[in-house]
């Protein structure tokens, strides 16, 4: 027996309504209406209390919900990744230009029409959602954080609830408009981009993020050459009367070692090893 049909058969049982469970998870009737027609894919269980309260109402085991639940997600991401990526509504790109700093405004609109849903409006795009997600994630237990955004948003208690579970779920190439209102657009004050090394700063709302900013570099850095062992060190490992029950943490401590001229022996990292033991060579703290 699959999600919908489970649901509406206990429904049937119970002599229950779906408005009854709606208002049992604190959802909206049309919301469990889509979830048992297959319009909306049930949220991702480890997100959201909706499959404890149905459960609970509906006098289900625990987890038989979401354990169905995960069932239908991976069938729909089979049949998702099988179709073509679609762009952006225009909508929401308009959103995201709009908080956009009014100085490269112009000049990111330009690139974003150039090219539509290319590499730019992408990772500007990708970035914005993964720090409101972020944010959305973190607070999504605070039942007074939902409310506020429901409050801002002009939306109430059950609606918000439903589009964070819609929201989490979604990604650059499914973010709806709706997404947008409820969640990118209060949360984001403002966006810039340093289209040089592709660094961005994403300034956030206050009253909504305990974080007022956040920063992403995207420049290629020279990795520093490795380090070659010490042959003494490398000696020192082979011998278990010298090494011991040396622990990984010290002998991470006695590879950082380092000698300008003079090449330690195997007995100078025992004696070493002895010292980093010995509490009279450390004062407390």
């Amino acid at each position: 027996m699959d999600f919908p049909l489970l649901v509406r058969h206990r429904l049937k049982e119970m002599g229950n309504e779906q408005r009854d469970l709606a208002a049992a998870a604190q959802v909206t009737e049309s919301y469990i209406s889509q979830l048992l027609t297959g319009k909306k894919r049930p949220p991702a269980p480890e997100r959201t209390d909706i499959y404890d309260k149905m459960e609970k109402f509906l006098r289900l085991p625990a987890g038989k919900l979401s354990a169905l639940a995960d069932g239908l997600r991976v069938d729909a991401l089979k049949r998702r990744l099988a179709d073509p990526p679609a762009a952006l509504f225009k909508e929401v790109r308009e959103l995201i230009l709009r908080k956009c700093d009014p100085d490269k405004q112009h000049a990111i609109r330009a690139m974003f029409e150039k090219e539509p849903f290319g590499p730019l409006e992408r990772l500007v795009t990708q970035k914005l959602l993964d720090v409101v997600k972020r944010v959305t994630r973190e607070e999504l237990d605070d039942e007074n954080w939902l409310r506020l955004v429901a409050r801002l948003t002009k939306r109430s208690y059950e609606q918000t609830r439903v589009i964070v579970l819609e929201f989490l779920d979604a990604d650059i190439f499914n973010v709806s408009l709706e997404h947008c209102d409820t969640f990118l657009d209060p949360l984001i004050e403002t966006w810039d981009i340093d289209l040089a090394t592709f660094g961005m700063e994403i300034v956030l709302n206050r009253r909504l993020a305990s974080e007022h900013s956040k920063r992403f570099e995207f420049v290629e850095r020279i990795s520093a050459p490795p380090v070659d062992e010490e042959p003494g060190f490398q000696a020192f490992l082979q011998d278990p009367v010298l090494k011991g029950d040396a622990t990984a943490e010290e002998i991470a401590f006695l590879r950082k070692l380092q000698f300008a001229q003079k090449r330690p022996t195997p007995l100078y990292y025992y004696r070493e090893l002895q010292n980093l033991r010995d509490p009279l060579h450390f004062a407390e703290v």
